[in-house]
């Protein structure tokens, strides 16, 4: 399963079963940006309990806006090129799923977005199976869950960087998952 980047509650409620089904039933999944957030909303709903957790981007009257307004942009009115863009690097916890899918401590992606997880509540994602396992300072920028066998979203777009030659490693590491779940031997293309 994958749950791309987009804006707006368009989608959302069908994305949130989505990410619950691939969750629960261990299907590999991969989150990107809009993605990766709604696995933390869905995450702090069903595992957590925070009951009409949410974006503050899709309902701003949110009891618990695990996802919000990046920080320099709580005074902003005029929302027209304030998001967070461009190529940044962000640190990987060792011995995570991240850790595994980059093969480094520390990775440089792309980002486009305006909202992020919410710093009041990591401590109380934390405290099961989620990891924030990347970060950029205090900005969580990879999320897996450490008991399922491919579940990772980035808050960054891997699919910047990917080329026909040389695709991103959570892209990779998504294909090889399936393969194992399917119990397909990965081959060579063209082989």
């Amino acid at each position: 399963v994958v749950v791309p980047g987009g804006f707006g509650s368009r989608g959302t409620a069908g994305k949130l079963e989505a990410i619950r089904y691939a969750r629960e039933s261990g299907v590999p999944f991969l989150g990107l940006c809009l993605g990766f957030q709604m696995a933390v909303v869905e995450y702090a709903r069903n595992v957590v309990g925070l009951d009409g957790a949410h974006s503050a981007e899709i309902d701003p009257e949110t009891p618990h806006p695990v996802i919000d307004l990046l920080p320099e942009q709580y005074d902003m009115d005029d929302m027209g090129g304030t998001m967070r863009l461009g190529t940044h690097e962000t640190d990987i916890e060792p011995g995570t799923l991240a850790y595994r899918v980059y093969g480094d401590d520390v990775c440089e992606e792309r980002h486009r977005h305006r909202y992020e997880v919410n710093p009041e509540y990591i401590d109380r994602l934390e405290s099961g199976t989620l990891t924030f396992s990347g970060r950029a300072g205090n900005r969580m920028e990879i999320v897996e869950i450490d008991d399922h066998p491919y579940f990772i979203g980035t808050q960054f777009h891997p699919e910047f960087r990917s080329r026909p030659d040389r695709a991103s490693p959570p892209f990779v590491a998504l294909l090889d998952a399936v393969l194992e779940r399917s119990g397909v031997e990965a081959r060579e293309v063209g082989v």
